[in-house]
């Protein structure tokens, strides 16, 4: 190895360390061959290996610089220790025993870094490439990668659609089993063409499309908690008399409804159907009792007035049809159904089902990604056989309903969501989210994924929140994130042997998430725009 001698510590910390590297006379060389390709010393990102008395520490270069004295060039690097490789050459995160200073610091090799990841090589699950070593595949472990969550985090053009696209595909490619759920914010992983024909980035024989609306998550699903976030303002005077009757009144008719299941016992959160209208004319009756012919008022006289209010008006609003007015979901015994069509188990049965939330409208998304969470969780709550059956759900542009503020309309989808990410483990449900506001983000999430996909961060806020996240001793990785190329990523966590800077492979089919072509477009031939087509799309709500 002594062609691949870069040079001496010279300072050791506890997670910096400096380098001197070998004068011009000691045989210095700025580009050095470490296999097939060739690799600039003191690159960013790049490995060095310290050797020194049976001593053998992995290091990554986080800066460089170089000073000048009396005429001669002295040339430094600052490294952030990664772990340490035994005499099996295996790597262990971690340092046990520090080098000192004079110890050898040695550029690694390709050899040497496919070695590294070759305890997850097993596995067969790659996510791409080395950029300076394109033959190095990065093989990761799907088990903690899927079961301690996931976040892929990059700012709008970084390359997170394709790198959703790429994990999915060879996901489903290595594991044949997969049960994935997808949630589609902007309809990039299935579409339809320009004669309808229905596209997606995935293999038609794997994914199922399911427009959310056409789900159809019926309102005697909610529980009780869920329905008082949704009817009853907690600031009105006389809430808590909406929320003592509204207790009293679903328990009723939740029984009532359901008397031929054959159950000893209902609760009031149980999923079990309910008439809605029976219950705004429970609130309506109670609300106009008078006796005596009107000389007398009943006791609730008067004190629903909101609640009905806020009832009828969802009840009128054809964008919740969806949720007040089901057309398949009318009874009990159609909740086999929905979650056979959301874990993708109706026949034919597909591994991933992708579910098209770009036609609902904006306000009424996090009513129904909250449905989507409590469904993901619960099913393999009271699974059986759960540890056989682990679900994945990925919600794309997460910051746009599992916010990090306390708005109360995100209320419902950030409790859904944190409870998967605090105790989904245990149920084998894994939640993978991707943003591009991190910062905008429910910490209580981000906190609890164990790995990491960063790809390019520009925005200070965005950098620091992030740097705050990832483990202690890898967050001064994360000042490379402003400085990725479009599709490069920075994989951080336990799926993964050390934190690697690495080209994500290229998905085949790829999501419709390419940018605009405003040159070409602008000084093509110009056509006639059907605005007719676009009016009758946005009325009927149908892209």
């Amino acid at each position: 190895m002594e062609n691949l001698l870069i040079g001496h510590l010279v300072k050791v910390e506890g997670n910096q360390f400096t380098v001197k590297l070998i004068s011009d006379e000691e045989g210095y060389n700025p580009l050095v061959s470490t296999g097939s390709s060739a690799t600039l010393v003191g690159q960013i990102g790049s490995h060095v290996s310290i050797q020194q008395s049976g001593v053998h520490v992995l290091a990554t270069v986080i800066s460089t610089w170089e000073s000048s004295d009396d005429d001669e060039i002295s040339r430094f690097l600052n490294c952030m220790p990664l772990g340490e490789i035994d005499n099996n050459e295996q790597f262990s995160r971690g340092i046990n025993q520090y080098p000192i200073t004079q110890a050898d610091v040695f550029l690694v090799t390709e050899a040497e870094l496919q070695s590294l990841f070759s305890s997850n090589a097993d596995y067969g699950f790659s996510m791409g490439h080395l950029g300076n070593h394109s033959d190095v595949q990065v093989y990761m472990d799907p088990n903690p990668l899927f079961g301690r969550h996931l976040a892929i985090l990059g700012q709008s053009g970084a390359g997170k659609s394709w790198t959703v696209a790429s994990l999915l595909q060879n996901t489903v490619q290595t594991m044949p089993n997969a049960h994935i759920v997808l949630l589609d914010l902007h309809g990039e992983y299935c579409w339809r063409d320009e004669n309808n024909k229905l596209k997606g980035a995935f293999s038609p024989s794997v994914m199922r499309y399911v427009d959310a609306r056409d789900l159809e998550i019926p309102y005697w699903l909610l529980t009780y908690a869920e329905i008082i976030d949704l009817l009853i303002d907690r600031t009105d005077p006389g809430a808590s008399i909406q929320i003592a009757f509204l207790r009293e009144v679903l328990m009723t008719l939740r029984k009532e409804a359901n008397e031929g299941l054959g159950y000893d016992r209902l609760s009031v959160d149980s999923p079990v159907y309910f008439s809605i209208d029976d219950l705004f004319l429970h609130f309506k009756n109670a609300n106009e009792q008078q006796m005596d012919f009107g000389k007398t008022k009943g006791a609730l006289f008067g004190q629903f007035d909101e609640f009905l209010v806020k009832l009828q008006s969802k009840l009128n609003d054809a964008r919740y049809d969806f949720l007040f007015r089901p057309k398949r979901r009318k009874n009990s015994d159609s909740l086999e159904g929905l979650l056979r069509d959301f874990t993708g188990l109706t026949e034919p049965k597909r591994q991933i089902t992708v579910i098209d939330l770009s036609p609902v409208p904006s306000d009424v998304r996090p009513v129904v990604a909250a449905q989507l969470g409590k469904l993901a969780f619960e099913f393999n709550y009271w699974n059986p056989r759960r540890k056989e059956f682990p679900i994945q759900l990925v919600c794309e542009e997460a910051h746009a309903y599992i916010r990090r503020d306390n708005d109360e309309k995100f209320k419902g989808t950030r409790i859904a969501m944190e409870r998967i990410a605090k105790e989904g483990r245990k149920y084998g449900v894994g939640l993978t989210v991707v943003s591009q506001r991190p910062y905008e983000l429910s910490e209580t999430v981000l906190s609890q994924c164990s790995n990491y996909i960063c790809m390019r961060l520009t925005n200070p806020d965005d950098q620091q929140y992030v740097r705050s996240l990832v483990p202690e001793g890898q967050s001064d990785l994360v000042s490379i994130l402003s400085a990725l190329g479009r599709g490069e990523a920075l994989a951080l966590g336990e799926a993964i042997p050390l934190p690697t800077r690495f080209q994500v492979e290229a998905p085949s089919p790829t999501p419709n998430s390419h940018d605009a072509d405003f040159f070409n477009e602008w000084s093509g031939e110009p056509f006639e725009v059907n605005v007719a087509d676009i009016v009758d799309r946005w009325r009927r709500q149908i892209r």
